[in-house]
């Protein structure tokens, strides 16, 4: 069986002169050794503990490239930085209070150690409430100073976690141990998490194990990840394709009795062209810093004009079916077109300014990472994506409600002579392209968290990927359905003027 890796790190100082170091009675003196010693025992983490209290470097050069040694003096500051992208600052705080005795202080030097081990040693007990989550990237560390514990710090421990990746659910913990066994529970007391850009920063006021918690329902693992890169690849593929061909046939088969909603269904096609032609740049080229912020903020820009264009069509559906007769807007395409790429425009220069745009990672289970040219600040892309696709979805719902209304009255006077099957059909072929037009697939969005997160995120992203080539669909049936309308004209409302 493959042992698990072990990065160590072991900050360590000078004895004062005339003091001797001794260690527990059989355990060996060198910090390199303290896994192997301790890997067999009953409870692994125990042992860690008092080891890594009392061992000392090994005279010459370290053989272990995940083993650090380090001596600092107690005045001062400590840093160290990982392999892996971890940095931990220590506080000259931290540092004078692990000394034993005080006297002289300033002619101490301090031991500073630390471990990063792998998550697999830690196993949480079933009644933690992080039970469900994951250890981010599968690294645990574990921190040491000095002859005395160091608590209840002013100045707080200082750690970055694997500054190269980004998570949006990261928790800071450290671990709380059961005495005689390797179970025990993580823990948030004495520590607090914040972002800098793509770092997760945790600040605790103790020295224990840390680690960065999230929440494998969110994170997909490699697998998972190929096959929806391969699904969003191919679908935004065809919606480029068949958004084009939406456009050139829109623009072709126009008719004056339907200008307002052939333009309007022109302008979302449109949007749907920008949002997938930048997405796939995007995913492309997100290595060159300002090129990956451009094509953040156009596709930041195309996705907002994506919604408010649904919204629009929400809007244009009302009037048609609600107030059918007298309806006359001053210059109604020009203020459409205003708002539908004007309220996006806006958005993105307050976000270009703020520099919110660049490069997003996205973690894995197993440490991968897929990265994307889009908005790094959690609190900006929940507000001016999740919060405006809600209030579009609430108002496109509604309006989609009373769609259901108005067919299901229409229909009831059929009721006597009864319905036919294929109406029926049809009917709901209408809801379905309806909710469509009005974004509604983008509502999924919501669902992608959850016990159920995982085929939420494939439903997704298979709807949405392929947007452009069911809207494609849609026309068709509108274009048919058009042609057999324009053979005779009818009373009341019609089934294009749902359509369209």
């Amino acid at each position: 069986m493959r042992r698990p890796y072990i990065l160590v790190f072991c900050l360590f100082s000078m004895a004062q002169p005339g003091t001797a170091k001794f260690l527990l009675s059989g355990f060996p003196q060198f910090c390199s050794q303290a896994f192997d010693t301790c890997e067999q025992n009953v409870d692994t983490l125990g042992c860690l503990e008092r080891y890594m209290r009392n061992c000392t470097k090994k005279p010459g050069r370290l053989q272990n490239p995940n083993l650090h040694l380090m001596t600092v003096n107690s005045s001062y500051t400590a840093r160290v930085d990982t392999n892996y992208g971890h940095a931990i600052h220590i506080p000259s705080e931290a540092l004078l209070r692990s000394i034993r005795v005080q006297a002289n202080i300033s002619s101490y030097h301090v031991d500073l150690k630390v471990f990063v081990l792998n998550a697999s040693l830690f196993e949480v007990s079933s009644a933690s409430v992080h039970e469900n989550e994951i250890v981010r990237d599968h690294k645990v560390l574990g921190v040491w100073l000095g002859e005395k514990p160091v608590q209840n710090l002013s100045h707080p421990i200082t750690m970055v976690f694997a500054k190269d990746n980004q998570n949006e659910n990261g928790t800071c913990v450290f671990w709380k141990h059961s005495n005689g066994r390797d179970k025990g529970n993580w823990s948030t007391d004495g520590c607090s998490t914040s972002r800098e850009n793509t770092q997760l920063i945790c600040t605790c006021n103790h020295l224990s194990f840390f680690a960065v918690l999230i929440n494998p329902g969110s994170v997909p693992d490699h697998e998972d990840t190929y096959r929806l890169t391969y699904i969003t690849y191919i679908g935004s593929s065809f919606s480029v394709v068949f958004t084009v061909i939406i456009i050139v046939l829109f623009l072709r088969e126009r008719k004056t009795k339907a200008e307002h909603s052939v333009i309007i269904h022109t302008e979302l096609a449109g949007s749907l062209l920008l949002l997938h032609i930048t997405f796939l740049a995007s995913s492309l080229w997100s290595e060159t810093e300002r090129v990956c912020q451009v094509l953040g903020l156009i596709l930041h820009w195309a996705l907002l004009a994506v919604f408010t264009w649904t919204a629009i069509e929400g809007v244009h559906l009302y009037l048609l079916l609600v107030r059918i007769f007298n309806i006359y807007i001053r210059r109604y395409l020009l203020k459409l077109s205003l708002v539908g790429w004007g309220i996006p425009t806006i958005i993105v220069m307050i976000c270009g300014v703020a520099g919110t745009y660049g490069k997003y990672t996205i973690t894995e289970k197993d440490s991968n990472s897929t990265a994307i040219c889009w908005v790094t600040s959690k609190a900006v892309s929940d507000i001016t994506v999740k919060g405006y696709l809600g209030l579009v979805l609430l108002f496109n719902i509604a309006i989609l409600a009373v769609v259901v209304v108005k067919l299901h009255k229409l229909r009831a006077r059929d009721f006597q002579s009864g319905i036919k099957v294929n109406r029926i059909w049809k009917d709901w072929a209408t809801i379905l392209g309806l909710s469509l037009v009005l974004g509604l697939p983008w509502g999924l969005a919501f669902s992608t968290h959850g016990p159920l997160s995982l085929i939420g995120v494939y439903i997704f992203t298979i709807l949405n990927s392929f947007q452009g080539f069911l809207m494609f669909l849609w026309f068709l049936s509108i274009t048919c359905h058009l042609n057999r309308e324009d053979q005779h004209t009818g009373k009341g409302i019609s089934m294009s003027n749902l359509s369209s």
